[in-house]
């Protein structure tokens, strides 16, 4: 068991190569970074990966089964959805991970994505955050462009 997960463990590593997707402005991105507050009836979503482990990896995102876009190491995507029961999803090894998240108006909201050992490829998960923890975080990432 131990050289399995020995196995699995390097061969993560290697996984570890350049995945890309495309990105929005500088000026779009720092714009972003100022955290706003949406407008009423609205809510704001960050979604972001800041981990490398993984980082040959793009994994699909979808808000409300919408597709955003691929997600890869050291971005978040921003997005101002009504408020209200949201279902944020990634793509996963086997399938998708759902998140439920029940949004307030004039609220912004961070959700990290993080890669983990999977049986044959790396898989991914979201948990939310504090606002700190999301707004630190993101302060040194880039925005991805959503993708239609």
């Amino acid at each position: 068991m131990k050289k399995l997960l020995s196995l699995l463990f390097v061969s993560s590593l290697f996984l570890t190569g350049c995945a890309t997707t495309a990105m929005e402005s500088q000026e779009k991105s720092d714009q972003a970074k100022q955290f706003a507050i949406p407008p009423k009836g609205q809510s704001g979503l960050y979604i972001y990966r800041d981990s490398v482990f993984g980082s040959a990896l793009k994994k699909n995102l979808y808000i409300d089964d919408k597709f955003i876009g691929q997600s890869a190491p050291k971005v978040f995507f921003y997005k101002v959805v009504p408020s209200g029961e949201h279902k944020i999803s990634t793509e996963s090894e086997f399938g998708n991970n759902d998140l439920t998240l029940k949004t307030d108006s004039g609220k912004n909201y961070f959700i990290r994505q993080y890669i983990k050992i999977g049986v044959f490829i790396g898989g991914a998960n979201l948990e939310q955050v504090s606002e700190e923890k999301g707004k630190e975080a993101i302060s040194k990432l880039k925005m991805a462009k959503e993708q239609q």
